[in-house]
């Protein structure tokens, strides 16, 4: 549900919709959502200062109900 929300939100961000993925990881200290994206819509995720990206976290921080979530925009061009 949360990774579908997500991907919902940056889906309305961004330049290329269909290029973004969501993936979702069970972790020992809550779930990690990982969003992928066109590199071109990288910085719009992010924002100014991060902004945007922690605006997203908030959001979906607001709809868990399991307990913490993290959020992490994955750059695929670093290796």
């Amino acid at each position: 549900m949360l990774d579908d929300a997500l991907e919902h939100l940056v889906r309305g961000i961004v330049d290329h919709p269909d290029d973004v993925q969501v993936s979702t990881k069970s972790l020992r200290r809550g779930e990690l959502l990982e969003v992928r994206v066109h590199p071109e819509d990288l910085g719009r995720v992010i924002g100014r200062g991060g902004r945007t990206a922690r605006a997203l976290r908030t959001v979906v921080g607001a709809l868990s109900a399991d307990g913490p979530v993290r959020v992490d925009v994955v750059d695929v061009d670093r290796r």
